[in-house]
């Protein structure tokens, strides 16, 4: 352990707390909380960071991860405390407790306008299927609004990230094909996915279905993945293909042994990207036209002004993405081998 370094945390400590003493008495969090709370944030970010470099080798890890818990459960009890003493507005701003209270009451109690939870309605899937087998089943889970939106986002996913791969790797291997339609990608790619949503509507034979929804999913993750598959291939190391021409690798072979290896963790890195923007567009869409999925429930609850069950309609929306991402980690787990290493870190 370095004296100088423990001497210097030493001091900081206490003047951090003597500095908040300061603010407390001239009544500065009363009147420039925010200003008192970025000043903060600064410190303390500093002190942690000075902190960390005197931790031991055999703590590093567990260290990093208290370090990761502790400042979220910061910024939510600053949240807790800033509503409850009115320092916030907590109409706009609630108290994460009550958030809490609300996403419970979502999972929980049917609403009164849909007559269902943010889960369906678990409890009767055993009455359900004694009425109408496992086809009355399916429908009380298509009930739930989380439900509703995962098919959604998963199977406009798929059927977008399928093609998309395929068109990026035809792209990225052959010029041609790549000069005749890298232009028209990169103007399309631009545009707004919620624009053309209205243009797909006109497409299908119900407009109001999910079908429009997905296909708008569907063609953001196709274009984005087809960039993305495109740039892999191109960035694998010439010297693996020239290496693997030398060993005798050509056509598929050369395909399946070097350049597919090469291009998939960039591959996969560019799929949860475009997770993530499908599940951006799917929540927009749902605000716009939808009377179910998780979207729906955060617009519904704001047109009713109650914002703590729209703040658990959008930690709703982080769990989905959370649970997304962990399989898609795990598909890439299985799928390369030879990055387990840096996945899990």
């Amino acid at each position: 352990m370095n004296p100088e370094k423990s001497i210097k945390l030493s001091i900081q400590i206490p003047l951090f707390l003597l500095l908040n003493l300061v603010f407390y008495f001239l009544n500065l969090w009363t009147n420039q909380a925010l200003l008192c709370l970025v000043i903060d944030v600064i410190l303390f970010g500093k002190i942690v960071n000075d902190a960390m470099k005197l931790v031991p080798v055999r703590y590093k890890k567990s260290s990093e991860r208290f370090v990761t818990l502790l400042f979220p459960i910061l910024l939510l009890s600053i949240w807790e405390i800033f509503a409850s003493t009115g320092k916030i507005n907590p109409t706009w701003f609630p108290e994460p407790t009550k958030i809490l209270a609300s996403l419970w009451e979502l999972i929980t109690v049917p609403e009164k306008f849909s007559e269902t939870t943010l889960l369906g309605r678990p409890w009767m899937i055993p009455e359900r299927y004694q009425q109408q087998g496992l086809e009355g089943v399916w429908k009380l889970i298509e009930e739930g609004h989380v439900w509703a939106t995962l098919f959604r986002v998963v199977f406009g996913f798929v059927i977008g990230l399928v093609p998309a791969v395929f068109c990026g790797f035809l792209m990225g291997m052959n010029k041609t094909i790549r000069l005749m339609f890298d232009s028209i990608l990169s103007a399309i790619y631009v545009l707004p996915k919620i624009a053309i949503f209205p243009i797909v509507m006109l497409v299908f034979s119900d407009p109001f279905g999910d079908a429009p929804r997905i296909a708008v999913v569907a063609l953001s993750v196709f274009f984005m993945m087809t960039i993305h598959t495109m740039g892999a291939v191109q960035n694998v190391e010439g010297i693996y293909i020239l290496a693997g021409r030398n060993y005798g690798a050509h056509g598929l072979k050369l395909f399946f042994k070097v350049i597919l290896p090469g291009s998939l963790p960039s591959i996969f890195s560019g799929m949860r990207v475009a997770l993530g923007m499908a599940l951006i567009v799917i929540i927009a869409i749902e605000f716009l036209r939808a009377d179910k999925g998780v979207g729906f429930l955060i617009y519904y609850n704001w047109e009713i002004l109650a914002p703590e069950k729209m703040y658990a309609g959008l930690i709703t929306v982080m769990l989905i993405g959370i649970l997304t991402t962990l399989i898609l980690k795990l598909l890439q787990y299985l799928a390369l081998p030879w990055k387990r290493h840096s996945l899990f870190k």
